[in-house]
C-alpha cells in the first residue's frame, strides 16, 4: 500500500518551530518590543498558524481520500491513540523538566502543572507555568484533534463526491476561516482574554489546510477542473512573496501591539485574517513543490528538522530559561544573538535526543511498527494536484503521518 508523502512539509514544520523559538527569544530580549525589527520578531508567532494549517491538511486528507474512493475513513480510536503517542511523551517530559529546572512564580502550584500535563490550562484562570507558556497552542490543537473525526464525518459522510458537493464543502470550510477572526474580535470586544486561547479563534487556520486537502484530492481525481490555484502551483516564489508582504503588513500596528497588552477588536480581526492568509501562502507551494523546493525542505536535513520540530517547540522555553540563568542575563536587556544561538542549538540537541531516544521508540512500540517514522522517506514522493489516480493513502488500518502541528 502506498502512502503519499508531501516532503516539503517536513521543512515547513521546522520553519514553524524556528519562528516560534525566535519570537520568544525576541520577547525575552526586548528586541520584539523595540528596535527596527520589532514588528517582524513579534509576528513570528505566525509559526503557530503554519503548524495548524499543516495539521489540518495532513489529518483531514485521509478522510477526503476515503470519501472519494468510497472506502472507510480512519478509525477514531487508533487515530486518537496515535495522536496521544505522538504528543504526550514529550509533553509530560517537558512538564517534569519545567518543575525541576524552571523557577516557579507566585500563583503556580502543582495543579498548574497538572493542567499543563493534561492540556486543560487554557480553560482555567491563573498564571501559566514558566517554561510551558507556549503549550496553550498545543491545548488548542488537541481540541482540534478531538473535533476532527466528527467534523470530517459531517463534511464527507453524505453525498457522493461530485464537483457540486466538493464546492459546497469548500464553502463550509471558507465559513470556518471567517469564524476565527470574528471570534477574536468578539473576545477583545467583551474582555474575555481566556477565550482567545480556545479553538474557535483558530479553527480557520486548520480549515485552510483542510480546504487545500479537499482541493488537492479533488483535483487529483479529476472531480474539479483547472482553476487559478493550478496556475499558482507553477509560481511558488510569487505565492511566498505574497505571504512575505502580508507578514510585513501584520508587522505594523494595524495588527495590534507587539507586547502582551490587549488589541482592539479591529486589530484582533485584522491580525487573524492576515495570519490566515500568511499560513495559506506558506503552505500551498509546499503541497506541489518543485524539485528544488522538495530538495531543500524535504531533503535529509529538512526530514530530520521536521522530526525534531515538536521537541524544539516543547523544550525551547525551558532551555531559554536555563541559558538566561547560566549567563546571568537580565530580561529585556537586548543582545538577541547572545540568547538566540545557544537556545536554538541546545533546543535542537535536546529535541533530537528526545525524538530518537524516547518519542520514536514509544510510537513504534505503540503502533507495533518497528520502522515507523513521523516523516518516512521510503514512501511515494509524487504529490500532485493534477488529475491522476488517487494514491492509496488510507484505509481503516492506516493513519496519516504526524505533523508536529504540534505533534
Amino acid at each position: 500500500m502506498t502512502r503519499t508523502r508531501f516532503p516539503a512539509l517536513d521543512g515547513l514544520r521546522a520553519v514553524g518551530a524556528l519562528a516560534v523559538l525566535t519570537t520568544h527569544v525576541g520577547f525575552h530580549t526586548g528586541t520584539s518590543l523595540n528596535g527596527p525589527f520589532a514588528g517582524i520578531l513579534a509576528r513570528l508567532d505566525i509559526g503557530v498558524a503554519i503548524f495548524f494549517a499543516i495539521s489540518g491538511f495532513l489529518l483531514y486528507r485521509p478522510h477526503a481520500v476515503a470519501w472519494f474512493e468510497g472506502t472507510l475513513p480512519p478509525l477514531t480510536l487508533p487515530y486518537l491513540r496515535n495522536r496521544a503517542l505522538r504528543i504526550l511523551p514529550a509533553l509530560w517530559l517537558a512538564v517534569v523538566l519545567a518543575v525541576v529546572l524552571v523557577p516557579h512564580k507566585d500563583g503556580v502550584t502543582w495543579a498548574t502543572y497538572l493542567q499543563h500535563a493534561t492540556l486543560t490550562q487554557v480553560y482555567f484562570d491563573g498564571p501559566a507555568a514558566d517554561g510551558l507558556t507556549q503549550l496553550w497552542s498545543l491545548a488548542t490543537e488537541v481540541a482540534f484533534y478531538l473535533l476532527l473525526p466528527g467534523l470530517a464525518k459531517l463534511l464527507t459522510g453524505y453525498e457522493r463526491p461530485t464537483r457540486r458537493s466538493v464546492r459546497w464543502r469548500l464553502v463550509v470550510l471558507g465559513v470556518l476561516i471567517v469564524l476565527g477572526p470574528v471570534w477574536m474580535a468578539a473576545v477583545n470586544a467583551t474582555g474575555h482574554p481566556q477565550a482567545g486561547l480556545w479553538l474557535p479563534g483558530y479553527v480557520g487556520w486548520f480549515a485552510v489546510g483542510m480546504g487545500f486537502a479537499l482541493w488537492q484530492v479533488a483535483r487529483s481525481s479529476g472531480r474539479l477542473g483547472p482553476s487559478a490555484l493550478d496556475t499558482l502551483t507553477k509560481v511558488p516564489g510569487t505565492v511566498w512573496g505574497v505571504g512575505a508582504a502580508l507578514l510585513l503588513i501584520a508587522a505594523s500596528p494595524v495588527a495590534g501591539p507587539y507586547n502582551l497588552s490587549a488589541s482592539t477588536p479591529g486589530q484582533a480581526f485584522v491580525k487573524a485574517i492576515l495570519y490566515t492568509g500568511i499560513a495559506a501562502c506558506v503552505l500551498f507551494p509546499a503541497l506541489t513543490p518543485t524539485t528544488r523546493i522538495a530538495g531543500v525542505l524535504g531533503g535529509r536535513v529538512g526530514h530530520i528538522a521536521g522530526d525534531i520540530s515538536y521537541g524544539v517547540f516543547a523544550y525551547h522555553l525551558i532551555v531559554l530559561s536555563l541559558v538566561e540563568r547560566i549567563s546571568g542575563y537580565n530580561l529585556f536587556s537586548g543582545k538577541f544573538a547572545l540568547l538566540f544561538f545557544p537556545t536554538l542549538v541546545i533546543s535542537a540537541a535536546v529535541a533530537a535526543a528526545s525524538y530518537y531516544g524516547m518519542e520514536r521508540p514509544i510510537m513504534r512500540l505503540g503502533r507495533r511498527d518497528k520502522s515507523y517514522d513521523v516523516s518516512p522517506v521510503n514512501v511515494d514522493n509524487r504529490a500532485s494536484a493534477h488529475p491522476n489516480k488517487i494514491d492509496d493513502w488510507t484505509t481503516a488500518e492506516v493513519t496519516p503521518a504526524s505533523p508536529f502541528g504540534q505533534g
